[in-house]
């Protein structure tokens, strides 16, 4: 029987519990990030927090940081000492530790100064003691079963070594004695970007810290996670919690349907799909044995004016696999061809000589140059369009500018000579993909193309994606959003560990069909039959 979020939590706090959140709520334009969600962990209890792409759990993240302020009526404890919501001062000094996937380590720098980043060094007359320093470091990083020369840069470890000294430097005492030590680790992702081979050996640091006495809420997207060394599971949809229960109680198939709010879709076909071969000349992007960061040999193709989605964990491939087409991410191995040309490895130039336009996820860091106007990034990919006699004709430059803004309902409308910055997060992503749709390409890449963006912009982006497919661009988007997915595109490939586990094609594309197969790893192989896919 599901227990609902509230059935402990009304019980009464307990001063031995090491965290006690109850009726957590919070509202943001009037929608509810979070509604009403309790949570109870025990000391040296691991706790699994799960839910889809804005189920909420950034958002109670957030509020046992401080960072934001719960709506009225909430309550935080820990170890019965009362939470002084918004303030992550009062978090850090309750015993609160966070280790984010970007785990903020100083890759130049040894093991022992990153931990000393938060802690500290001793010190005598101003000096530091060195010996006694490097001493302490190693029973801290001995704690989660690291056992390494503590002078060793972070940029020299493996992927979960450095989580693992992330995790070491957030269980480490403060040299400040009215901080406590942890009480309660949050770990968000802790092995979204580890290679299979050492997400064991992270496991197995978690399972140390919490057999030290912390309580661990462990927030994650692989349920195999959860079945290994959880305790206890809540699960989050749509900002509210459907379950808590016990692990041992849950089989993957059930906590599944838990997650994505359906019974199972009985009518997808969970190996890969083997569709008749059409005509090559349909063929406009064809990717052969493809090898790049955690991708390890996917083949595909796509036809003109088809929209393919790309679907999968964080750590599955979804992130690097369009920046390896275009070549923003280096590719180890595989052949790109554009029609019958071939896209050379990391020439992201060559990629828009040849046709191709990208749309990287991070439109800030990547997707344009935040000082400079809007006009000038949407006219930057073809500058020699607008000139003449080694002058800039600004006339006809403000015309394409001005028809973009009108097309897209980008707003500002006069907002054309505006710096990139001052607009909001959903109008510097229609500035970004009119960058894209401006150079008409033959095949159109995305990633995260509606990330931060309101329903509306959605729509709007949506549209001119359906528009240039009609057009004949091929348009291939990778996103976490199974909703976008599902309302976008004409097939879906599911990748796993790097590779192409399988696809979903016409009518089985749903939000729920790919959410069931993302999550539910049981469904299909890791097999190489399945990774090469053909469009229908």
């Amino acid at each position: 029987m599901t227990m609902t979020a509230n059935t402990e939590a009304d019980a009464g706090p307990e001063t031995g519990v090491a965290l006690d959140a109850r009726h957590l709520s919070k509202g943001f334009g009037g929608r509810l990030a979070l509604d009403d969600f309790s949570l109870r962990v025990q000391p040296g209890e691991i706790h699994a927090l799960v839910g889809e792409n804005g189920s909420g759990k950034s958002t109670f993240i957030k509020i046992l940081s401080g960072y934001h302020r719960p709506d009225p009526g909430a309550e935080i404890l820990v170890q019965g000492d009362q939470l002084t919501l918004g303030s992550p001062q009062s978090s850090r000094h309750l015993g609160f530790r966070f280790v984010h996937q970007d785990l903020g380590l100083v890759g130049n720098r040894s093991i022992a100064d990153n931990l000393a980043l938060t802690a500290g060094y001793p010190t005598r007359f101003g000096t530091i003691r060195r010996r006694d320093f490097h001493r302490v470091v190693r029973e801290d990083i001995a704690r989660v079963g690291l056992t390494i020369d503590v002078r060793t840069p972070v940029d020299a470890l493996s992927p979960a070594m450095r989580t693992g000294v992330a995790l070491a430097r957030a269980l480490r005492p403060e040299k400040d004695a009215h901080h406590p030590a942890a009480r309660v680790l949050v770990l968000d992702e802790p092995t979204a970007t580890l290679p299979d081979d050492q997400v064991r050996q992270l496991l197995d640091m978690v399972v140390a810290a919490a057999e030290s006495g912390v309580g661990v809420v462990y927030v994650t997207h692989r349920l195999d996670e959860v079945f290994a060394i959880a305790r206890n599971v809540s699960v989050l949809r749509d900002g509210r919690c459907v379950a808590q229960r016990a692990v041992s109680s849950l089989g993957r198939r059930e906590l599944t349907t838990l997650l994505v709010g359906h019974t199972h879709v009985s009518s997808v076909s969970h190996a890969a799909q083997a569709p008749p071969p059409t005509e090559a000349a349909n063929k406009q992007l064809r990717v052969e044995s493809l090898v790049a960061e955690t991708l390890r040999g996917i083949s595909l193709t796509a036809d003109s004016g088809e929209i393919l989605g790309i679907a999968g964990i964080t750590g599955s491939g979804r992130e690097q696999i369009l920046g390896a087409i275009y070549g923003a991410v280096k590719r180890d191995e595989g052949t790109i061809t554009v029609g019958a040309e071939v896209v050379p490895p990391e020439r992201p130039d060559r990629s828009m000589k040849l046709g191709l336009a990208y749309v990287p996820p991070d439109r800030k860091g990547q997707g344009a140059i935040v000082t400079i106007t809007a006009r000038e990034n949407m006219s930057i990919i073809d500058l020699p369009r607008f000139w003449r006699w080694l002058h800039l004709r600004r006339k006809p430059e403000m015309q394409a500018t001005r028809q973009w803004f009108e097309r897209l309902g980008i707003r500002p409308a006069g907002g054309l000579n505006n710096r990139f910055d001052t607009f909001s997060g959903g109008n510097q992503q229609k500035i970004v993909m009119a960058k894209g749709l401006r150079s008409n390409p033959r095949v159109f890449l995305l990633d995260e193309p509606t990330q931060g963006v309101d329903v509306g912009a959605r729509q709007d982006l949506h549209d001119e994606l359906r528009a240039a497919a009609s057009r004949g661009t091929t348009v291939v988007v990778a996103s976490s959003d199974t909703r976008e997915l599902g309302d976008l595109c004409d097939r879906v490939l599911i990748l796993r560990n790097g590779m192409i586990a399988t696809q979903l094609t016409g009518d089985q594309v749903t939000a729920a069909a790919i959410s069931h197969l993302v999550l539910d790893s049981s469904d299909s192989s890791d097999s190489s039959d399945s990774s090469e896919v053909t469009s229908a």
